[in-house]
């Protein structure tokens, strides 16, 4: 799990044997997508300042990292102030930010521009977490503080800064999602439905801004060395109902086990978070930036397979996962 300030996505890495083994095949076509970027053309950012969300570990503390080297003004997000001291240690300008708190999204956004002085190059969303559980077993409050996080708190962080984008003419937006936008693992139902969300608001934003001059790309990492998968674990408890539930079973083993060690088959193509950070910054500078990253592998993969493989050959593929009890 990612809290609401923390970076986003592995839980991509899910993907059974079957999978791995025919993403093997996938992956040449990252080599593909490097010699054919899109066509359309976008005004490059006036000024090169921008703000990274969930800026505390992984994704976004290496995204940060790297704009600044390549001669950005970043303002990084979290939530803790010990993480808000660290970054402060490596000579950021810190904002604290909790997206499931509109008080909270309010006033980070005054501050972004208060201390940028009205002028902002970019938005990178990465900011969010993974509620896992069955849907059956999931409280109402517990899918709404995920929807929260992950859509409603990301999409009025963005629009804050929009105004700005629109009178400058330009404008990049990078929402970092993941390969369970695209394809559905289960027992993370609620997370994957966060994140088909985000990635529809993406296609949203990119046809209502594109002809402002405003650019939107979608990130979709997979597998990437980052404390993603602890921390979807350390969430289990909230709003979870598992002592009860037909999974049970599959709760204990994934979610308690004290021998727990987090690997998966696609793990093969796992990649630092610096990879992920590379596409954010080519999204940010490149004249024509892409409308999706696939990152890995496992996240190219599961592009191929929402595009090509029949529901019910994706059911029986993901389902093994499932352990239920049955009545």
């Amino acid at each position: 799990m990612q809290p609401a300030g923390g970076a986003t996505n592995a839980v991509e890495s899910t993907f059974p044997n079957q999978l791995a083994a025919t993403a093997r095949d996938t992956i040449q076509l990252e080599h593909a997508e490097q010699s054919h970027p899109e066509g359309k053309r976008y005004p490059l950012v006036g000024e090169k300042v921008v703000v990274v969300t969930g800026a505390s570990t992984g994704i976004g503390r290496a995204t940060a990292r790297m704009l600044k080297g390549r001669g950005w003004r970043v303002f990084p997000t979290a939530r803790s102030r010990t993480d808000l001291d660290l970054l402060r240690g490596e000579g950021f300008q810190p904002v604290e930010l909790d997206l499931t708190d509109p008080d909270s999204v309010e006033q980070a956004a005054k501050e972004v521009l208060e201390l940028s002085q009205g002028v902002l190059g970019a938005v990178v969303n990465n900011a969010g977490y993974g509620q896992p559980g069955a849907l059956e077993d999931l409280s109402r409050s517990a899918l709404r503080k995920q929807f929260e996080a992950n859509v409603f708190g990301t999409l009025e962080f963005t629009n804050r800064f929009i105004p700005v984008f629109r009178a400058q003419q330009s404008g990049r937006i990078v929402l970092v999602s993941s390969v369970v936008g695209r394809v559905v693992i289960p027992l993370m139902g609620a997370y994957c439905a966060s994140k088909f969300a985000l990635e529809a608001a993406g296609d949203a934003l990119r046809m209502e801004l594109g002809p402002a001059g405003i650019s939107v790309s979608l990130v979709e990492p997979g597998p990437i060395a980052t404390s993603f998968r602890k921390r979807t674990v350390s969430e289990a408890a909230r709003g979870l109902e598992t002592k009860h539930s037909v999974f049970a079973a599959q709760y204990a083993k994934e979610l308690a086990g004290p021998e727990r060690t987090y690997l998966r088959p696609t793990d093969i193509f796992r990649k630092p978070p610096e990879a992920v950070a590379a596409k954010i910054a080519h999204a940010l500078e490149a004249r024509c930036p892409r409308a999706r990253y696939p990152v890995t592998g496992a996240a190219w993969l599961g592009d191929w397979a929402a595009r090509f493989l029949p529901a019910r050959l994706k059911d029986w593929m993901l389902e093994g996962k499932i352990k239920a009890i049955k009545n």
